[in-house]
């Protein structure tokens, strides 16, 4: 089973930029794209096939659900089919954001499942681009309780300003910076960042500030302060950065319950095993390379089958891939 191609979901956003298309290779007429959801199981927006450069390909325009209910375990691993059914477990995406973020945490499982039924949302962040001066805002800086929280989230804002922001710890960023936001922790990407996201299958967000921004319509975007106020993590870490071997070819940036995360670089043709029983997406950030015979270029993702998960590569680029 040769690895999958998806038609991207771009979404245009207030906060969007347009460096998402030029990256991708695509002609587009939507402008401020904030996202791409390479490959997502999210209901209402399931990724649908495209071409792979295969002849007659009899799994062309089938939406992801459908290809994991056909194929089971042999696409996902039957570890991963027993536990998640035919809802593909993580969404993938590229992030560009020409203004900051809104100030945002999200659930983790015990409490989406309260909530919502369904899973939380833990996260991270490979920085690939920034503008100077771009910061990653991620964590308390200092400690606070639950009805602190309330109170600042709740303060006037003035001049734009809120007091939500003398809480948060900040970072200026560069390309290769990793940060991983485990549910629970306050975040924001701040202007001027270009950055691939990996994170559970969750569309659950809990916005506590958006810098009193207007939507189109001329009307603040809506807050979910008190539904946050139980989904912080109100504990105060050192650094909310994560450290990899930048100088490995092949390093491991992030192993959770939810995902593992490796960055991958190739100069020649390699083989790469992750030592996994499930599937393997693929991300190319740059150069292009055939990846199990299927071309992949800079700005496209492929999924591969857990059935035939071992990577064979030959050409120079640099991945991200995540498996379970």
């Amino acid at each position: 089973m040769k690895p999958f191609k998806f038609v991207p979901y771009l979404k245009t956003t207030i906060w969007g930029g347009e460096q998402i298309a030029p990256f991708k290779g695509i002609s587009t007429e939507l402008q401020h794209i904030g996202e791409s959801w390479e490959i997502s199981g999210v209901a209402g927006f399931e990724s649908l096939t495209a071409d792979r450069g295969l002849t007659d390909d009899a799994d062309l325009g089938k939406h992801l659900p459908q290809l994991i209910e056909e194929y089971k375990g042999e696409l996902v691993g039957n570890r991963i089919y027993e536990q998640y059914g035919s809802t593909f477990p993580l969404l993938i995406k590229l992030i560009d954001s020409s203004q900051n973020l809104s100030v945002q945490v999200h659930p983790d499982d015990k409490l989406a499942k309260e909530r919502h039924g369904c899973h939380g949302k833990t996260e991270m962040w490979y920085v690939m681009k920034t503008e100077p001066g771009s910061k990653i805002f991620t964590g308390l800086s200092k400690q606070i309780t639950p009805d602190d929280y309330e109170r600042l989230a709740t303060a006037p804002v003035e001049n734009g300003h809120s007091p939500m922001e003398d809480i948060l710890a900040s970072y200026e960023s560069h390309p290769g910076d990793l940060f991983f936001l485990p549910a629970g922790r306050l975040h924001a990407i701040g202007a001027g960042n270009f950055l691939a996201e990996i994170q559970q299958t969750s569309d659950i967000t809990y916005r506590v500030y958006d810098y009193g921004r207007l939507d189109a319509n001329g009307k603040p975007r809506e807050l979910h302060i008190e539904q946050a106020k139980d989904a912080i993590d109100y504990r105060v870490y050192s650094d909310y950065r994560s450290a990899y071997d930048a100088a490995s070819s092949n390093a491991e940036l992030v192993s959770c319950p939810y995902f593992r995360v490796n960055r991958i670089i190739t100069e020649d043709a390699i083989d790469i095993d992750l030592h996994t029983d499930a599937f393997v997406v693929v991300m190319c950030l740059s150069g292009d390379a055939i990846v199990n015979d299927v071309h992949v270029r800079q700005g496209e993702t492929i999924l591969v089958p857990a059935c035939d998960n071992i990577l064979h590569i030959s050409g120079q680029a640099t991945f991200l891939t995540a498996t379970m």
